[in-house]
C-alpha cells in the first residue's frame, strides 16, 4: 500500500476518533488502565491490551466470546500473526506500529475480521495514551 493511501486511511481514522463513531464511553477509555480483569471482562465490546511488540497481554471475555478464539489461546501470544492474522496489513498492523512509534493513537476505523470465521464487519478502535505504554484495541461487533 503507497505511503499516500496509508496517510489518507490515517487520517480518516483520525477523524473518526473525533466523531460520533467514538463507540467506546471517553470515560473508560481513559481510565481501562486502571480497571482490573474482572471489570474489563464485564464490558460490552472486545478489549485488546497489547504491548508495544503485539503480544497480547489482555484479552477480555466478549472478545474471546465473538471471535471465538479462547482467552488461553490470545494471552501472551503475538496479536497481528498467531492470534488474528487477518490483521496483519498495513492499515491495522501498520496503524497500530505508527502508534507505538509515535507513543500516541486514537484512531478508529471500520475493519473486517477473516480468520477462523465468516467475514465479520467490525469497528476498531486503536488508543494509547500520550506518555503511556498500554496499547488497547476496542472492538465494537456488530
Amino acid at each position: 500500500m503507497s505511503e499516500g493511501i496509508m496517510k489518507k486511511i490515517q487520517e480518516q481514522a483520525a477523524y473518526w476518533a473525533q466523531s460520533s463513531a467514538r463507540f467506546v464511553d471517553d470515560s473508560v477509555v481513559e481510565s481501562i488502565a486502571t480497571y482490573d480483569r474482572a471489570k474489563i471482562d464485564e464490558l460490552p465490546h472486545g478489549v485488546i491490551k497489547l504491548d508495544d511488540e503485539g503480544k497480547v497481554l489482555i484479552f477480555n471475555r466478549h472478545e474471546s466470546e465473538k471471535s471465538g478464539v479462547a482467552i488461553s489461546d490470545a494471552e501472551g501470544k503475538l496479536f497481528f500473526s498467531q492470534v488474528a492474522p487477518c490483521t496483519n496489513n498495513a492499515i491495522f498492523l501498520g496503524s497500530f506500529q505508527k502508534g507505538v512509534s509515535e507513543g500516541k493513537m486514537d484512531l478508529i476505523f471500520p475493519y473486517t475480521f477473516t480468520y477462523k470465521m465468516k467475514p465479520t464487519p467490525v469497528k476498531v478502535h486503536l488508543y494509547r495514551k500520550e506518555g503511556s505504554s498500554d496499547n488497547w484495541v476496542f472492538v465494537k461487533w456488530s
